[in-house]
């Protein structure tokens, strides 16, 4: 099934010139911004602008280097077939590519967003590790009823998560990584707050889905994302289920 919806995708010339043009320019963008583990997914992966990634095959280099592998989906799945796919190392990977009309923004993933932005971290073995963790706490946290709370912890580690390992802040979110307004916005914007990584904070923190982001979260290396989450999380969703939330804008 994989061989044959990516066939597909290569066979459409406008497909192939989404690609093609967006693949260029955020590679441009990310050069100098993204962390040095992406970029070396990135090439690790062998992506090319000159054509859309063979599904199988990518799923095969990932199997040989962290044991994951890609399943196409139509777009967004319910929350615990999401947790089960990542505990069973599978990423679940949009097949089909945004149009033109809407090149530079969509609320919901792409092929784009998922090959791009995701799938690179995907073959450094501690980030993998956490994905696969993050499933599993997520099937967890909606026996316990804690669904918002670690929605809160992917949407701002893996999807918009910042890293400075001594250089400066860096990206390795996915949705940074894989849109041009927010890799600018998240490094270069003098509004938005870089925090460094807190968990209980952002356990509380809300965040936007329709606009840039207020906050970012920056952890000093992948060891220490791991290493926070790591632990179970049951005592700690009961000690902040009765607390206020943070709106991303709070300054406190």
């Amino acid at each position: 099934m994989l061989a044959i919806l990516d066939r597909k995708t290569q066979q459409d010339d406008e497909n192939r010139a989404v690609w093609r043009h967006l693949f260029e320019r955020q590679s441009r963008l990310v050069q100098r911004r993204a962390c040095p583990e992406f970029l070396a997914g990135l090439k690790r992966l062998d992506f090319s602008p000159d054509r859309v990634p063979d599904l199988e095959q990518v799923s095969d280099q990932l199997e040989a280097i962290t044991g994951w592998r890609l399943a196409p989906v139509d777009g967004f799945l319910d929350d615990g077939s999401f947790f089960r796919y990542l505990a069973a190392r599978r990423f679940p990977v949009t097949w089909w590519l945004r149009p033109w009309a809407k090149l530079d923004y969509l609320q919901e993933p792409d092929l784009f967003h998922d090959l791009f932005g995701h799938v690179p971290l995907l073959s450094h073995p501690v980030f993998a590790n956490y994905m696969q963790a993050y499933g599993e706490g997520g099937l967890k946290a909606e026996r316990l009823g804690a669904l918002d709370m670690i929605a809160r912890l992917y949407w701002y580690t893996v999807e918009f998560g910042l890293i400075d390992q001594g250089d400066g802040p860096r990206i390795h979110g996915a949705g940074i990584l894989s849109s041009k307004g927010e890799v600018l916005h998240s490094l270069d914007a003098p509004l938005p707050m870089r925090r460094p990584f807190d968990l209980k904070r952002i356990l509380r923190t809300r965040y936007h889905i329709d606009r840039f982001q207020s906050t970012y979260f920056v952890i000093s290396s992948f060891e220490q994302l791991f290493a926070a989450t790591a632990p179970d999380f049951t005592a700690l969703y009961a000690e902040l289920a009765g607390l206020p939330e943070y709106d991303p804008e709070d300054r406190l």
